[in-house]
């Protein structure tokens, strides 16, 4: 543990002792630079990519695994270091007497919850491999298209682009993905990320290797448990047992694991404890939906969007006992500059994507169709709490 989370340790709020004191190292949207035993995985996905290390280009492939199996994780951990190559390696070419010494290609990271348009993936690949700000505005498709097919020329090994969370609802589908890459120069190369069994999916015919990623075992879930509360709460926050009960319950998947010890540290901050109780974490357990839409998915959803079930989860049972009657208090909201109509058509989008559910009435008047409410999806507490984060 280094110099400065020593010190954020022991930072104290209003003379109190403060429990959790880092929200981010125990964010189930945030991953951490180092994966917890996630050693062989890391492995066969270098077996891949070996060719990169002799400056040449690796061929397409396929990553896949279960929600919550610590695929973004592993990929962002690595991109984000094989991204320091080029730098590195241009350094050890200027002491050396090669004319033209191999380097590494580029690699690009891309998360297709939040650019699943052709202009925002682009935009997206151009911005990571520049040092300037690619503009958002004032700028078309084909002209960042044709810029970016320049850049990509100009790389005589190429680049490597990973494009996470495909065939997702509110992201880019695989038919799109194919497309978009076989727009680009042939120099490139890509790795996509998903859910869907090899298969089912037309990703396969592009590539040339499928990587399996399984579940966190129980032991690398406790682990994984222990080594964010290690670095995000106070000292003895979080006991071995209640992690071991956090993973017996989520059953290999990190992102239910990580949300349930968001909750519980959430609910012990608000109530003044200094530590993490039985009780905190089966309220946390409870909290959670099964299945439950993963809220790096929740938090990708545009502004507006977020705002309308943001007022959702505060709303009163009242307020919730039908769409309409939903609707019309979060349009009444002062937080929300959006008509009735618009809100219940974000909310009738959202059902239809998964993030939130219609649950029929079971009371009715006896006339007509049953009413339907509005439930969501994910976690209230800890999308509250990551939504008021980031205002």
């Amino acid at each position: 543990m280094d110099i400065e989370a020593r010190i954020k340790r022991r930072q104290r709020r209003n003379g109190e002792p403060r429990l959790i004191q880092d929200y981010e190292s125990i964010s189930p949207v945030v991953h951490i630079e180092e994966p917890a035993d996630r050693g062989p995985v890391l492995e066969r996905l270098l077996d891949h990519l070996d060719p990169v290390f002799d400056g040449q280009l690796p061929p397409n492939a396929y990553v896949y695994g279960p929600c919550g199996s610590g695929k973004s994780a592993v990929i962002t951990a690595l991109f984000a270091n094989l991204e320091q190559l080029p730098t590195e390696q241009q350094a050890i070419i200027h002491t050396t007497t090669r004319a033209q010494p191999p380097t590494s290609p580029s690699f690009v990271y891309v998360n297709a919850r939040e650019t699943a348009s052709e202009f925002a993936f682009y935009h997206a690949v151009l911005d990571a491999l520049v040092d300037d700000s690619v503009p958002e505005h004032g700028i078309g498709t084909e002209t960042l298209k044709s810029r970016l097919h320049d850049l990509v020329r100009e790389q005589r090994t190429g680049i490597v682009i990973a494009v996470d969370h495909i065939g997702e609802p509110e992201s880019i589908q695989a038919p799109a993905l194919v497309d978009l890459f076989a727009g680009l120069p042939s120099n490139v190369s890509w790795l996509a990320i998903g859910r869907d069994d090899p298969s089912t999916t037309e990703l396969t015919r592009y590539t040339a290797e499928s990587i399996s990623i399984d579940r966190y075992q129980r032991q690398m879930l406790v682990d994984v448990l222990m080594t964010r509360t290690s670095n995000g709460l106070a000292q003895q926050g979080l006991d071995h047992g209640q992690a071991r009960h956090i993973a017996d319950w989520a059953d290999g998947n990190a992102h239910d694991a990580l949300a349930a010890l968001f909750i519980a540290a959430e609910l012990a901050e608000e109530r003044g404890q200094d530590r993490i109780t039985q009780a905190n974490v089966d309220a946390a357990i409870a909290e959670v939906p099964d299945p439950c839409v993963s809220l790096g998915v929740v938090l990708s959803l545009p502004t507006n969007r977020q705002t309308v079930l943001r007022e959702l989860i505060d709303l009163e049972e009242s307020e919730r006992s039908s769409v309409t009657a939903t609707t019309e208090a979060i349009a009444s909201a002062q937080s929300v500059d959006l008509s009735a109509g618009t809100v219940k058509r974000f909310l009738y989008e959202m059902a239809e994507s998964g993030v939130v559910d219609r649950v029929e009435a079971t009371v009715t008047n006896g006339q007509g169709r049953p009413p339907s409410r509005v439930e969501p999806r994910f976690p209230p507490t800890a999308f509250r709490r990551l939504y008021d984060l980031q205002q």
